[in-house]
């Protein structure tokens, strides 16, 4: 195996794993959410803007795997 090779392995699957997470992690912010609101529905202001805040820490961490893989793989 070339070291090229191993290099799209590496990016392929640390990029892989991070989407996982974070769509696993997504799903669960956002189901959280909703159960938020039908308990109780003059939250929905307050959640909305800490779901947004979790789900924006959420979705950076493929961002900074990409950016740790690209530079560690280089």
């Amino acid at each position: 195996m070339t070291a090229a090779v191993a290099h799209v392995l590496a990016v392929g699957i640390g990029l892989g794993l991070a989407a996982v997470g974070a769509g696993i992690g997504d799903g669960l912010v956002t189901s959280k959410y909703v159960e938020g609101i039908a308990r109780q529905p003059g939250a929905q202001a307050t959640l909305f803007t800490q779901t947004l805040i979790s789900v924006g820490i959420i979705e950076a961490l493929p961002i900074v795997v990409l950016v740790l893989v690209a530079f560690v793989f280089k």
